[in-house]
């Protein structure tokens, strides 16, 4: 049986990729570092899916977790590095601590488990999605660190494309743009609504919907170094 292992899969986008997966029948591995609960609420829905789950306590940013995790995975065929953190504030008052906080996780943690999967994914011919942001594009007013953190994981998802495709591994990314998940909780009504008037589509994309380009881009055979938009027009 084919393995999924998705970053960050406790609640919102990740929890929406490990549902889709298991719909398709794969088996889902997934880790998460804080939200208990949230993981246990995810397994059930995977589950109830009739696939099966291994879930796993693992800071992202770990070196030493990282390479725990990825021991205990088999069959892996595609791997998902979702596990994001944000940061709003001015640039001015930033701690260093904090841009370390939010690189740490979205993009060193993307690094650590890529390196730790490749020779898992070369054996299967397996394939890794990236999930970036339209701010890692455009850049976002204080959002420093959290849009040069997925700048950076574009980057990276291109290298890594060109990299690893002699090895039959590819390599592509999503860019959500703003999806109705707890990381944009902290907006208003108003604030939400001021941002949705001014993209073509008028609303929100929702977490099913980034994890159905997610799948897409590890089901498609012929497409790798591919950085895709889900954004309803934000960006265009």
């Amino acid at each position: 049986m084919s393995t999924v292992l998705v970053t960050g899969g406790s609640r919102g986008i990740g929890r929406a990729i490990c549902v889709s997966f298991a719909k398709a029948g794969y088996d889902i591995a997934f880790c998460y570092q804080k939200d208990e609960e949230g993981a246990r609420q995810t397994q059930e829905l995977i589950e109830r899916e009739g696939s099966g789950a291994s879930v796993f306590r693992c800071d992202v940013s770990d070196e030493r977790q990282v390479g725990e995790m990825f021991s205990s995975v088999f069959g892996l065929e595609v791997l998902v590095n979702n596990a994001g953190v944000a940061s709003y504030g001015l640039i001015q008052d930033m701690p260093l601590s904090e841009w370390n906080r939010v690189f740490s996780v979205n993009m060193t943690g993307a690094f650590l488990c890529t390196r730790a999967a490749i020779p898992k994914l070369r054996a299967r011919g397996g394939c890794i999605v990236n999930v970036a942001s339209m701010w890692g594009e455009v850049g976002a007013s204080c959002e420093a660190a959290y849009s040069a953190s997925k700048a950076a994981l574009i980057g990276f998802t291109k290298a890594a494309a060109k990299e690893l495709g002699p090895a039959g591994i590819r390599v592509n990314a999503v860019s959500c743009g703003m999806i109705e998940t707890e990381m944009n909780a902290r907006f208003s009504a108003r604030e939400k609504a001021a941002f949705t008037d001014t993209i073509p589509s008028g609303r929100q994309g929702t977490a099913e919907e980034a994890a159905a380009a997610v799948r897409f881009l590890a089901e498609s055979k012929y497409i790798t170094g591919e950085i895709l938009r889900v954004n309803g027009g934000a960006v265009i």
